[in-house]
C-alpha cells in the first residue's frame, strides 16, 4: 500500500507535506517527488510506472497538467490538487475539466488533505483497517464540528 505525490516545483513540496503528514496518521506509506510534466515527463512515465503505488496525488498549479498527465499514464486513481497560483482559477479548471475518458478526482484549491483522506478512502476499500481508522477521524469531526482534528485551533 502507497500512495505518490508529485508536484511540478520544488515551491509546491509545503503544500505536498501536508499529504504526508495526513498519509502518516493513517500509517499510509507516501513518496514526494517534484517530477514537472512539461520540463521532467520521462521522470513522471518512470514514477507512474511504479508498481507498489496505490493511489496518485498529482498537484500543479497555472496549466495543471501534472494531474492529467499523470492519469493519461495509469489505471491507477488520480487525485488532482490545483494550486492557488495567482487567482488559481486556471489550475481549478484545468484539474475539473479533463478529457472524456481520462478521468481526474479533484479537490479545492491547496486542498491536500483533502486529497490525502479521498486517498485513504480509496485504499479503505482494500485495508479494512483504513476503513475504521477513517471512522475514528471522521467521529471527532462530528465532536468538534467547529474546528475539526488537525485543524488550527
Amino acid at each position: 500500500m502507497k500512495v505518490t505525490v508529485l508536484v511540478g516545483s520544488k515551491s509546491d513540496l509545503e503544500i505536498a507535506e501536508k499529504v504526508r503528514s495526513r498519509l502518516d496518521e493513517f500509517h499510509i506509506p507516501c513518496e514526494v517527488h517534484v517530477a514537472s510534466a512539461h520540463r521532467n515527463p520521462e521522470k513522471v512515465d518512470r514514477l507512474v510506472r511504479d508498481p507498489s503505488t496505490d493511489v496518485f496525488i498529482a498537484m500543479a498549479g497555472l496549466s495543471a497538467a501534472l494531474p492529467g498527465v499523470v492519469a493519461a499514464r495509469t489505471l491507477k486513481p488520480v487525485i488532482g490538487v490545483p494550486l492557488h497560483r495567482g487567482l488559481g482559477l486556471d489550475s481549478l479548471l484545468s484539474v475539473v475539466q479533463m478529457p472524456p475518458g481520462i478521468p481526474v478526482a479533484a479537490v479545492g484549491l491547496d486542498a491536500a488533505e483533502n486529497a490525502a483522506l479521498l486517498a485513504t478512502a480509496i485504499l479503505a476499500l482494500q485495508h479494512p483497517e483504513l476503513a475504521r481508522a477513517l471512522e475514528a477521524y471522521r467521529a471527532k469531526w462530528r465532536e468538534e464540528p467547529a474546528a475539526g482534528p488537525g485543524s488550527p485551533p
